[in-house]
């Protein structure tokens, strides 16, 4: 009998198969996997090294060489002057992927630009790579833009995007 009362409420649950215990978590529905679309590399930019497997600090993550920070930190040569295109909201790129680089959809082409942070003033002349968006979304910046700037690496600073023509 004491069986029979255990093996009951099993079957029951078995047999109904639309539970509670086999429907996905709440933060797991609505989960849609999105594509990351391929983006060509600007013409010029060179490949800096990637950080090393057992990098762990900020520094072992930024790999940029101070001939790199300088040239960056230096004010752009305008070809054909510069065009403002907005203020957005950046967070923390990719840390292991080398280099000054903006992913932002404030672009629909890559291209140079200019990152100024106002809270600190600084700039940093950075690679701009469309990525899909509303132009009010936000950006990912680059750890060693991020670190010129002087951007806190935690948070989400508000930076001005010039596009350097």
């Amino acid at each position: 009998m004491k069986r029979l009362i255990l093996i009951l409420p099993m079957l029951a649950i078995a047999a109904c198969g639309n539970t509670a215990l086999l429907k996905p978590r709440a933060s797991q529905a609505g989960v849609v996997a999105t594509a990351v679309r391929p983006v060509a590399r600007p013409e010029g930019l060179q490949a800096a090294p990637r950080p090393a497997k057992t990098a762990r600090t900020v520094e072992d993550f930024d790999t940029t060489s101070a001939a790199e920070r300088a040239a960056a930190a230096a004010a752009p040569v305008e070809a054909g002057g510069e065009k403002a295109l907005g203020r957005t909201i950046a967070s923390l790129g990719d840390p292991a992927r080398p280099g000054f680089w903006l992913e932002t959809p404030l672009v629909s082409r890559p291209g140079k630009g200019v990152v100024r942070f106002p809270a600190t003033g600084g700039s940093a002349q950075v690679d701009l790579i469309p990525i899909d968006g509303p132009a009010t979304a936000g950006s990912r910046l680059s750890l060693a833009a991020m670190r010129l700037i002087g951007a806190p690496l935690t948070g989400l600073p508000e930076v001005d995007v010039t596009l350097v023509e």
